[in-house]
């Protein structure tokens, strides 16, 4: 095995190699077709209920339930409604377990609701202070005896449970019903503003493995995988996702690394193989996300498919998709288990998705790749300091679900106004545009399918037994601009709303522009906040970040306040002038060894977007993409949903921006979506011809859910989306989780 080679996989000592292939004739076909009939069959029992996120632990997003099929599925109609009594954004994914089913409504509250009703049971309300949650959906755990039963979740970076029957706080649970998450990674726990993902992690047996959130700048936690007992609370395991001295892939980093870089982190969902008790793990870039100066090297786990075991964290195999990740291509959806026919054998594979729009499918067991991949060599860095990585990995196949590369040819028909037309090819010839691992500089980096694109969290969905696999995707080009960070400060007598304004040019403004305008949907406006947001959320999404804005938790209270004042009360600023454009930049502030020199640079995310608020590259902006991977080949893709106002006039096909929804695959031979454009769908999986549609006043983000209750096949969607995006400047949302089922009286 070649150094590259060891770099991108590997396999640890006592783990079996793969087998070698074996020609496929007549009889090994007609045994696969037997083999699949009767392991759809097996697998089938594994899925008929919705009893953790995702659908379960394999995080599969599948249903064995077949009563609601392509034959009746127009019969749909809405049995119960359950509204969030609020007007906040929601994309959680109820859960349904012994015919309760558990939502996040009013206040960020966990509801318990009758299963075949909707009827509210208990509600179990956070402490008014809460700043985070995990909101994506939650975990379930219970005895083997049935008795003990508990629902798990983070909240202000302390891990909780409380009691799945009544909705009362578990006390026993670490000290005083709590474990606080930002202890026992290393480092200051003051010095963390962001630990706890907002996405579940995965229960085994009497575990609970968790990932982490750890910010976008410098800094930032380590992104360590964890393991607490569901019990007591107490660490069970920890994996170092930046390695400690003596552990595989120190090396990879420079000295010491792991007390002062941060992220590398399992941000999104991880899936278990229960029978064999891997959990495999897909990490994140390390941070900062355009700059890696002060991180040269490869940097193991970062952009990693890790195999660890379940129950003691040791590492299994891994696979590196992105070398010294400088683009922010994180791994955020869930590995997918499916078995597959490879080489005329069964292979039971995993399968992950990722912002690049590739699909990488390997060996459950050894972590080898069912087809080839090529280390191609990549453009250099011009910025100081800057070393990336001379290759980067390619698999050979399946084919990409995203676009890869955007140029003035690419642009949208759509875009009216010739000016703008002339500022986006104008931006985009003007910048560095090598291909998908074009170095971030300060010239202008065009990033193609976007540090927000490809596949995100909850966008992949499988159906374990016959290779199929589902992804909701999303072109999203970007361009990068690094500049220097500047670390000045407003002079002594200022007003408080100058210092303000000085902290915003020096921390916000490479995002949402000098005007506050930003550039919605993808960076909110800031203009008149103060009448969508009060203080106190100001504070929390200053200090916490929300979507992909960091948070800054480093800025001084003085410094908060000055910076909220501001934005309160711009005109009190009026007399400071701008600082130059090469000033702007985000906070970043870190402990960097002082004698190491690092001039540190930063970019915004740099989403492109049309003043109609959406991307400039030619639709379809969002695809569901349907993949054989029996064959490594695509089946289907189509444009995932419209935008209401182009589709109003005639102009369809466009995908929806933005679209952060998971698909549902079930075994009445049906993929479910519901999207920010209103509409429930039901796709064929055969064709990707839809179905059956259903509008709803509001828009839905986030996983449905697939259960039974009563003798009733339900398909419940969180309809609590914003319009467009998760801008501050949406107006009120009327949300609701609405239950759908076909027609008849509950069994």
């Amino acid at each position: 095995m070649t150094s590259v080679e060891a770099l991108m996989h590997r396999s640890e000592p006592g783990f079996p190699s793969a087998g070698s292939p074996r020609r496929a004739d007549l009889r090994l076909l007609l045994f696969a077709c037997l083999f699949l009939g009767v392991h759809v069959r097996a697998l089938g029992q594994s899925h008929i209920t919705w009893s953790d996120y995702g659908g379960g632990p394999d995080s599969a997003q599948y249903s064995a339930l077949h009563e609601i099929n392509r034959t009746n599925v127009g019969m749909l109609e809405i049995a119960w409604v359950f509204p969030t009594g609020d007007e906040n954004r929601y994309f959680f994914n109820p859960i349904e377990v012994h015919g309760l089913t558990y939502v996040m409504a009013e206040n960020n509250s966990i509801v318990a609701l009758d299963a075949e009703t909707g009827k509210e049971v208990w509600v179990h309300k956070p402490d008014p202070d809460t700043e985070i949650i995990t909101n994506r959906g939650i975990n379930y755990w219970e005895s083997k005896d049935g008795r003990d039963r508990r629902l798990l979740f983070a909240s202000n970076h302390f891990l909780q449970e409380i009691d799945a029957r009544t909705g009362k706080q578990i006390l026993s649970f670490g000290t005083n019903g709590r474990v606080d998450l930002k202890q026992g990674l290393g480092r200051d726990p003051r010095s963390f503003s962001l630990v706890q993902s907002t996405t579940p992690g995965r229960v085994f047996e009497d575990l609970l493995i968790l990932g982490s959130a750890t910010n976008e700048g410098y800094g930032s936690a380590p992104g360590d995988i964890r393991a607490f007992d569901v019990r007591t609370g107490k660490l069970a395991w920890i994996f170092h996702t930046i390695p400690h001295p003596g552990e595989v892939g120190y090396e990879t980093w420079p000295p010491d690394a792991w007390k002062r870089v941060g992220g590398a982190n399992c941000w999104g969902e991880l899936s278990l193989d229960e029978d064999r008790e891997i959990v495999y793990v897909p990490t994140a870039s390390p941070k900062y996300n355009f700059y890696g100066a002060d991180r040269l090297g490869a940097d193991l786990f970062g952009d990693c498919l890790l195999a660890l075991d379940a129950r003691s964290g040791r590492l299994l195999w891994y696979f590196q998709m992105v070398h010294h990740d400088i683009w922010d291509y994180d791994n955020a959806a869930a590995p997918e288990l499916l078995t597959v026919w490879h080489d005329g054998r069964k292979v039971d594979a995993v399968a992950q998705v990722a912002k690049t729009g590739f699909v990488w499918v390997f060996d459950r067991v050894t972590g080898k790749p069912l087809w080839p991949v090529e280390e191609r060599a990549e453009p250099h860095s011009d910025m100081p300091g800057e070393e990336t990585w001379p290759t980067q990995p390619f698999p050979l196949k399946p084919p990409p679900f995203a676009r890869q590369a955007f140029t003035s040819s690419d642009l949208s028909p759509l875009i009216s106004d010739p000016q703008e037309l002339a500022r986006f090819r104008q931006e985009i010839e003007a910048a560095r545009n090598e291909g998908l691992y074009t170095p971030p500089s300060m010239r202008g980096t065009m990033q193609m399918p976007g540090n927000s694109g490809g596949a995100n969290w909850g966008s992949a969905a499988a159906d374990p037994a016959d290779g199929s696999l589902y992804v909701v995707s999303m072109d999203l080009p970007c361009l990068l601009k690094l500049e220097r960070e500047q670390t000045g400060r407003a002079s002594a007598g200022e007003s408080i709303e100058q210092q303000g304004h000085f902290i915003y040019e020096s921390n916000c403004r490479s995002c949402h522009d000098a005007d506050r305008k930003g550039l919605p949907p993808a960076i909110p406006s800031l203009v008149n906040i103060g009448t969508r947001q009060s203080r106190g959320e100001l504070e929390s999404i200053v200090r916490q970040g929300r979507g992909p804005m960091p948070g800054f938790a480093r800025l001084a209270e003085t410094d908060v306040q000055s910076l909220i004042a501001f934005l309160l009360n711009p005109s009190g600023a009026a007399a400071l002038p701008s600082l130059p454009a090469e000033s702007a930049a985000s906070e970043v502030k870190s402990p960097v060894a002082p004698d190491s020199g690092t001039v540190r640079y930063l970019s915004g995310f740099g989403f492109m977007m049309t003043s109609t608020g959406v991307p400039p590259i030619a639709p379809p902006w969002s695809s569901l993409t349907a993949y054989d991977l029996n064959k490594g080949a695509i089946k289907w893709k189509i444009p995932l949903g419209e935008v209401p106002e182009m589709a109003a006039k005639g102009i369809r096909d466009t995908g929806f921006p933005f679209p952060k929804t998971g698909p549902v695959v079930t075994a009445g031979g049906l993929v479910f979506t519901a999207t920010r454009d209103h509409k429930v769908r039901a796709y064929d999986v055969e064709t990707g011809k839809v179905l059956w549609e259903r509008r709803l006043d509001t828009g839905m983000q986030g996983i449905p859910s697939v259960y039974q209750a009563g003798g009733r096949e339900f398909l419940v969607v969180c309809a609590a989306a914003p319009e467009m995006s998760d801008t501050a400047s949406q107006g009120r949302i009327h949300g609701a989780y609405v239950a759908f089922a076909l027609p008849g009286a509950s069994k």
